[in-house]
């Protein structure tokens, strides 16, 4: 099993789902530390958390203080570097833009832990649907913490 020494999550403005999980995975404890980013397949201009986002994590304990939203590059694709998208559109614009994008190192999150639906973009929706959006998070970042601490399926 390959050990990874980051992990990237990734969606499509990183002002959301991506630092919203990057927030998740940051509380919980691994047995080997990995650097943990939040970036953006589209970032125009930085962008700060989105503000439902914002609320709903500092109301689970969560400072994302200062974050502001960072384009995906070339950089981010290390051999040591683990790429979490929130939908599989977004593993196929990777790969289309990124000639470092390796298969084995690109993964759509819910899949790698084992669940069916991607995690869904709440923007636009009410606080309870961005608060949905977390809960859903968690459940699978801590899903993804089980194997990463275990040395579950991932490759």
């Amino acid at each position: 099993m390959k050990e990874y020494n980051k992990i990237v999550f990734v969606a499509e403005s990183g002002s959301c789902r991506a630092p919203m999980a990057a927030g998740i995975l940051g509380e919980c404890i691994l047995k080997h530390p990995v650097e943990v980013a939040a970036r953006g397949l589209v970032v125009l201009f930085p962008e700060p958390l989105n503000q439902k986002a914002e609320a709903v994590m500092i109301s689970n304990g969560i400072n994302m203080e200062g974050y502001m939203s960072t384009q995906l590059s070339e950089e981010d694709f290390a051999d040591d570097a683990l790429i979490l998208v929130m939908e599989a559109v977004q593993a196929e614009k990777i790969f289309e833009k990124f000639e470092k994008a390796k298969p084995e190192n690109v993964h759509v999150l819910t899949e790698l832990v084992g669940d069916e639906l991607e995690i869904i973009n709440p923007y636009g929706g009410t606080l309870q649907v961005y608060g949905l959006c977390y809960e859903t998070l968690r459940k699978t970042v801590l899903k993804l913490v089980n194997l990463l601490n275990e040395g579950g399926r991932y490759v």
